[in-house]
């Protein structure tokens, strides 16, 4: 899946021990709802979804 530069830099912000899991997950929701490439609002979108402010 492609991410934008903007959502790269997002989950750079991330902790490196849990960013795969967060990746993936992001990924998944964003399959889900059909997107093709997450950008920084879906992943802000997906991120308040799993309760992360």
């Amino acid at each position: 899946m492609n991410w934008h530069p903007d959502a790269e830099a997002l989950l750079k912000e991330v902790p490196f021990f849990v960013r795969p899991a967060v990746r993936r997950r992001i990924e998944l929701m964003a399959r889900e709802a059909g997107i093709g490439e997450v950008d920084g609002p879906f992943y802000e979108q997906a991120k308040a979804q799993f309760g992360q402010t």
